[in-house]
């Protein structure tokens, strides 16, 4: 079991950046494939990144391919999701998650653990 908490969220203009970051507990996260989540107000949680154990293989939901990068250092517990050219669209909570299967997945059912989210405003 894994536990996780993220960090690096707040409040930025348009055009600007953040780097998010997912801490995860236990002596074990390099099993873990990753995911970043989001969720806006009234709408429903959509799927951001993904980032196999390795770190060898990412992929990106299309609304922030060549914006966003997932990236990770296993040796310290840690998932980043680093955030450049901030859209006010892109203003969510932003979850991280975790799941032991390698296969990139898209969809929050497949991650079993997650964090407490963080909250990210863009603002016009």
């Amino acid at each position: 079991q894994v536990q996780l908490v993220e960090s690096g969220g707040g409040l930025v203009q348009a055009g600007g950046s953040l780097r998010l970051s997912c801490a995860a507990s236990g002596r074990t996260f390099s099993r873990y494939s990753m995911g970043w989540f989001r969720q806006a107000p009234g709408k429903e949680r959509e799927f951001v990144a993904f980032i196999h154990w390795s770190g060898g293989t990412t992929y990106y939901a299309d609304s922030v391919k060549g914006r966003f990068t997932i990236s990770r250092e296993n040796a310290k517990n840690t998932v980043y999701l680093q955030m450049n050219s901030l859209k006010p669209e892109d203003t969510a909570v932003y979850y991280c998650a975790a799941k032991l299967r390698a296969a990139i997945a898209t969809v929050d059912y497949d991650y079993p653990y997650w964090g407490q989210g963080t909250q990210v405003t863009v603002s016009s």
